[in-house]
């Protein structure tokens, strides 16, 4: 049974800097893709970034691109999420998620095994 925990939220000023981690159980993770998204109050959970197994490819949203970094480090079974120049839109619970099937990255139907997620906060 894999097992994800996410770390480093919190509550930031507008431009801004955060670093999220993905810490997974499992020594067979480093076989996957993974993916982050991100749910607001009262919306519908959103892709945001994407990381093949090997690294090297990544994907973004639009929202995002250009701002944050998805990395891996599968040494360490983590996955991180460096958001710079954060806006109060993005303001969410960011969670990860493991890509098990061939459904496009973007997708949520693509993940399983979701993390239990942490806050971000961006104050204006």
């Amino acid at each position: 049974q894999v097992q994800l925990v996410e770390s480093g939220g919190g509550l930031v000023q507008a431009g801004g800097s955060l670093r999220l981690s993905c810490a997974a159980s499992g020594s067979l993770l480093s076989s996957y893709a993974m993916g982050w998204f991100r749910q607001a109050p009262g919306k519908e959970r959103e892709f945001v970034a994407a990381i093949s197994w090997s690294g090297s490819r990544t994907y973004y949203a639009d929202s995002v691109k250009g701002r944050s970094t998805i990395s891996r480090d599968n040494a360490k079974n983590t996955v991180y999420l460096q958001m710079d120049s954060l806006k109060p839109e993005d303001t969410a619970v960011y969670y990860c998620a493991v890509r098990t099937n061939t459904h496009s990255y973007s997708s949520s139907y693509a993940y399983d095994y979701w993390g239990q997620g942490t806050q971000v906060t961006v104050s204006s």
